[in-house]
């Protein structure tokens, strides 16, 4: 069974970029962004599943029954403006100024989402089914979000045979780089409670900063490895030190920090957590107070093997571009990491260098060329992979 016919609009992927950016999704807020897209879809014949956990607005649409089922990811939430007068245009306004659209989201990713409705407009009739998974989650805390749209898809046997995560992932010009994998990442808070004393009678106190430094020092100093194919070396980095103590003669109770970790496929989170764990038990030995590490992994490492998939990708950005883009693997984590329990997935959008900035924006021929490397895209999977 194929996807029934589209219905047979025009959208215009700027249009809709523009109607997105006006609503001020600061996340977790919808502010109705997420109508506005549902809209989109059901005119094109997809039909439409909200599924809202906790306060976070997700979008599961579905076009076809058939397989294989070629998926869209994206999110719909932004992150705050920062100072609303230094904008050249208003945040949410959406202004196009000399071929240019300013507005927070436009390119972190609701011009992307624009461009694949766009794209779907535009195509015909394909031997298979088309989705989207959106959520309004992304760039907060990202527990209500993708990850529970996934594990609830999955519960009930959903297929997704692939997936395509609209990321501003171009570097310098639109194309040049598609993500294939992310490092993973794991954070962790380091406590180290002690017993304030006088400086001048330290016998009576008990002093966290010596065994805070020992932890520190003991994480900084191993390696963890060279490299992965594919992927740069694993780092960690330590995020902040806290003791808050203002005098010169007081020793303090407590010392806090937190570091992170961003760790290729030669690492699995629960190893990294174990080690840390270890290190703060073994600089705890003798000392008369209280060590803890809480770890949490928000991602494991993945890698979607260069293969048929990804030709589809390139081939798509060579229609539309004429390049040829780098597989990358490099920059932070996304919602790719939770999809990788469904399906093949693979990250390509805009250039990302205003992304989270202020004036963020794009000129408006790039989001009509992206649209036109997701039809591209489109075309090819089903050649692909409809058997």
């Amino acid at each position: 069974m194929t996807s029934p016919a589209p219905v047979s609009v025009s959208i215009d992927p700027v249009e809709l970029a523009q109607a997105l950016i006006r609503r001020p999704s600061v996340t977790p807020a919808d502010e109705g962004a997420m109508d506005v897209l549902q809209r989109q879809l059901e005119g094109l014949g997809f039909t439409c599943r909200r599924m809202k956990f906790g306060e976070i607005e997700n979008l599961y649409a579905k076009r076809g029954t058939a397989r294989p089922n070629l998926c869209f990811a994206g999110h719909t939430d932004v992150v705050p403006v920062g100072d609303d007068a230094a904008w050249t245009a208003g945040p949410f306004e959406a202004e196009i100024k000399d071929g240019v659209l300013y507005g927070r989201g436009a390119v972190d990713m609701k011009s992307a989402i624009a461009a694949f409705v766009s794209a779907v407009a535009h195509t015909e009739e394909v031997p298979g089914s088309i989705s989207f998974l959106i959520t309004g989650d992304e760039e907060g805390v990202a527990e209500d979000g993708t990850v529970k749209v996934v594990e609830a898809l999955a519960a009930e046997g959903e297929i997704i045979d692939h997936c395509i995560v609209g990321e501003p992932t171009s570097a310098s010009l639109l194309g040049d780089m598609v993500k294939i994998g992310r490092r993973g990442s794991i954070n962790a808070w380091i406590a180290v409670d002690g017993r304030q004393g006088h400086v001048a009678y330290p016998h009576r106190a008990a002093n966290p900063i010596p065994v805070m430094v020992d932890i520190l020092s003991r994480l900084q100093a191993r390696v963890l490895d060279d490299g992965y194919t594919g992927f740069q070396p694993s780092n960690l980095e330590v995020t902040t030190v806290d003791v808050g103590n203002p005098a010169t003669n007081v020793i303090p109770a407590s010392a806090k920090a937190r570091i992170n970790i961003r760790f290729n496929p030669a690492h699995k989170g629960k190893d990294l957590a174990a080690w840390i764990e270890q290190e703060c038990r073994e600089a705890a030995e003798g000392f008369s107070g209280r060590v803890e590490a809480l770890c949490k992994i928000s991602g494991e490492a993945f890698l979607t093997e260069p293969g048929a998939f990804t030709d589809v990708i390139v081939g798509a950005v060579g229609d539309a571009t004429g390049r040829v883009p780098e597989l990358s693997t490099t920059g932070g984590t996304s919602d790719a990491r939770f999809i990788r329990a469904l399906c093949p997935v693979v990250e390509f959008g805009l250039v990302g260098s205003t992304m989270h900035q202020v004036d963020e924006r794009v000129p408006v021929e790039e989001v009509r060329q992206l649209a036109g490397a997701y039809t591209a895209l489109i075309r090819r999977y089903f050649e692909a992979f409809s058997g």
